[in-house]
């Protein structure tokens, strides 16, 4: 079968086509032929080599399509069944075909969601409903602060908070042309991320944000940290801007009432796939019924290395997704 393929790390033009052999469900396993696959800034990292994947890597987290194969033991799942599914534990996604656990596949049977859309919501729209109801243990009325608020997972965050009943929320943007594309999703306030630190009073009436997150990293980190109000929790899950790490000091978090969580997708879905297949089937049917809404581009799986430019170049808003089956 066809699949891009990262024979070696670098830049976005090491991506090959490849010939790769047709993977076989294990028990609790489907194989699925697949439609549209998700483009993300994982798999830039695993093209670069920050995460340590065997080579040749064939990448892609998230999957729409049909299923291929069933597995021993898995139920509620049929051949030609449309899903969309997080191919994310072990990767596989630009490919004809790919295998994952059933725990982590959705079925779309019935539901109102065109392949390209469903393809957008494994990844950015599982994360979001993890990352505030599960983490961040969001309450009726808080306020959440959300950085690169115009981004495929910003813009879920924004909506899923909204869904989970937030007060306010606020997101942050790189550039001016992006503030509009965040107020689509749903933010009631939209700051350049530069000028976050001389808005946080305005924003909250002084108090601070209840939640923030934080996928961008470097200066936006430490400004996230200061934002949040007493009890406030700051959810870091990514770091965009490729900065140097930043220390967070125990004693400040002791000091201030203030709490420092991480959450990784991939991890998470190794050790709790039940889990995190429900939050895929929540955010799904949330798609569906258009409480989620998605903004997504699709381009042909030959053009992965073009799309990973422009992820990689921040100048993205919503989703990019691959059209494998053409």
């Amino acid at each position: 079968m066809k699949a891009v393929t990262i024979p070696e790390f670098g830049g976005a033009d090491v991506l090959r086509r490849a010939d790769v052999e047709v993977p076989e469900p294990g028990p609790g396993q489907v194989s699925i032929d697949v439609a549209y696959a998700g483009a993300n800034f994982a798999e830039v990292l695993y093209r670069q080599g920050v995460v340590d994947v065997p080579l040749p890597f064939v990448p892609g987290i998230e999957v729409s399509g049909r299923v291929r194969a069933v597995g021993p033991d898995v139920e509620g799942l049929r051949r030609g069944q449309p899903v969309a599914a997080l191919t994310i534990v072990d990767s596989g996604g630009y490919a004809e075909a790919v295998v994952t656990s059933a725990d982590l596949v959705a079925p779309l049977d019935g539901l109102d969601l065109r392949l390209d859309v469903a393809a957008a919501v494994p990844s950015n729209s599982t994360t979001a409903f993890l990352v505030l109801d599960r983490v961040a243990r969001i309450e009726p009325g808080e306020t959440v602060l959300v950085h690169a608020a115009a981004g495929g997972v910003g813009s879920q965050l924004g909506q899923a908070a909204r869904l989970l009943g937030a007060g306010r929320v606020a997101g942050t943007v790189g550039g001016p042309a992006k503030i509009e594309t965040a107020r689509g999703f749903g933010y009631d306030d939209v700051v350049l991320r530069g000028d976050l630190p001389g808005e946080v009073a305005g924003l909250t009436g002084g108090r601070g944000f209840d939640i923030v997150v934080d996928m961008v990293g470097g200066p936006a980190r430490r400004t996230s940290l200061d934002a949040l109000a007493p009890m406030g929790r700051m959810v870091v899950m990514g770091n965009a801007s490729g900065a140097d790490d930043v220390g967070v000091p125990a004693n400040e978090l002791w000091f201030a009432n203030k709490t420092v969580s991480g959450f990784n997708l991939a991890a998470f879905a190794g050790v709790a796939p039940a889990e995190v297949g429900r939050a895929l089937r929540r955010a799904v049917a949330a798609a569906a019924s258009g409480d989620l809404r998605l903004q997504v581009e699709a381009m042909p799986l030959e053009q992965a290395a073009e799309a990973h430019r422009r992820i990689e170049s921040g100048s993205t808003t919503g989703k990019l997704v691959l059209d494998v089956s053409g």
